[in-house]
């Protein structure tokens, strides 16, 4: 299989990272548990991580990148016996925005998740079978908390930068939050600093579709399998969400799979097959616990007003902040909200609202213009450049 994929990209294999694995690391055991803003505590608690690159000698150059609701750890490069690529495949990588020659890259799979992270599918430790709902609610908060322990246990005083999108952008504000000690940058892209009516009603939505499959069983299902069609009408909202009005009349217009109409409830146009092709693929390999336990997480997220940056705290934290401007799910409104708050603080940051047609996943498809700055901002940042706030549109 790595031979297939060597082959395949034998003209470009230079800018991936290659063969990678995730790693582990437990922490919060019996007498040290994770204290959640909730009240509750949680341990033991594993993170599943991946690092792409090397740390330098002064241990000055490493970036957290965090991701959105459904990915992983899996950022970059590609694990044995799979041909698919790290999900920021196009960002990560020798030569590209996150330069592997230059800067430790380090993703962590989150709290709540369900590829390697402890979540409500992990085994409770006092039962002996899944947490289900005994698993405790947790926040964005919560999921910064459990990836500084894994920064602290690789040793890193200071990160270099954390970036990330949509609720990945979420986790980035919070760092700054909780940790602004520990962040000389932030990269937060297609984000808020709150979610609006609509954005939680999309997620009340997603959260009943789960629910009201009989297989869900009160979120007690692992023995008898998930509940597959509540979750994959979840994740058919989820990408109508994410992609523009032209980005699928591009791509599917009224364009019929059989040429004719079949005069039943089959799926009759492209965009009815592919939302339901997306559907059934996403029940393979996510929990649906996990996503009722995130999309809350991501409502409860709040840092406005003086959330970000308390009354009276001063932070020396780079910022660069990207929207897009067909993304209609977090709409460039919001990230502007972010930049009038750090500029009212004076804080050092720029802002970049890019012109894709391709909604919300921008940032993960459309990275020409997206890499360039990030790159720049990367580079200035680590040799120690500092310039006057700038807005551009």
């Amino acid at each position: 299989m790595i031979a297939r994929i060597i082959e395949v990209e034998k003209n470009t294999m230079s800018q991936t990272v290659g063969v990678v694995k995730t790693e582990y690391f437990t922490f919060a055991q019996e007498s040290e548990k994770l204290m959640l803003e909730s009240g509750k505590s949680l341990g033991p608690v594993t993170l599943a991580y991946e690092t792409y690159g090397e740390l330098d000698a002064n241990k000055e150059n490493a970036i957290l990148i965090c991701h959105a609701l459904s990915a992983d750890a899996h950022a970059a490069g590609y694990h044995e016996e799979e041909s698919d690529p790290g999900w920021w495949e196009s960002m990560i990588g020798p030569g590209k925005a996150f330069d592997t020659d230059k800067y430790l890259i380090i993703c962590s799979n989150v709290l709540g998740g369900c590829k390697g992270s402890t979540g409500p599918s992990s085994i409770n430790p006092g039962k002996g079978k899944p947490y289900a709902l005994e698993f405790p609610v947790i926040t964005i908060a919560d999921m910064v908390n459990a990836q500084r322990h894994l920064v602290d246990h690789l040793g890193i005083e200071r990160l270099l930068s954390v970036a990330g999108g949509s609720m990945g952008g979420m986790q980035v504000l919070q760092w700054v939050a909780s940790f602004p000690e520990k962040v000389r940058s932030a990269i937060p892209i297609a984000t808020a600093l709150k979610h609006s009516p609509q954005q939680i009603a999309f997620d009340e939505v997603v959260r009943q579709a789960i629910m009201a499959d009989p297989d869900w069983r009160c979120g007690d299902y692992y023995e008898y399998g998930q509940p597959e069609r509540g979750l994959a009408v979840s994740r058919m909202i989820g990408h109508i969400t994410f992609m523009s009005e032209h980005s699928m009349e591009e791509k599917f217009s009224r364009k019929l799979r059989n040429g004719k109409y079949s005069y039943d409830f089959a799926a009759d146009f492209e965009v009815e097959n592919y939302l339901r092709y997306r559907g059934d693929k996403f029940v393979k390999r996510f929990d649906a616990n996990s996503y009722l336990y995130i999309t809350k997480a991501m409502d409860y997220f709040d840092l406005s007003g003086s959330g970000l940056i308390p009354l009276g705290r001063d932070i020396d934290t780079r910022f660069l902040i990207i929207s897009f401007k067909s993304d209609w799910l977090y709409p460039s409104y919001q990230s502007q909200e972010i930049v009038r708050l750090l500029k009212c603080n004076y804080v050092d940051a720029t802002y970049c609202e890019l012109p894709s047609t391709y909604g919300h996943d921008a940032f993960l498809v459309d990275i020409n213009e997206q890499q360039e700055l990030v790159r720049h901002f990367l580079d200035k940042t680590y040799n120690g450049y500092s310039v006057v706030s700038s807005y551009v549109l």
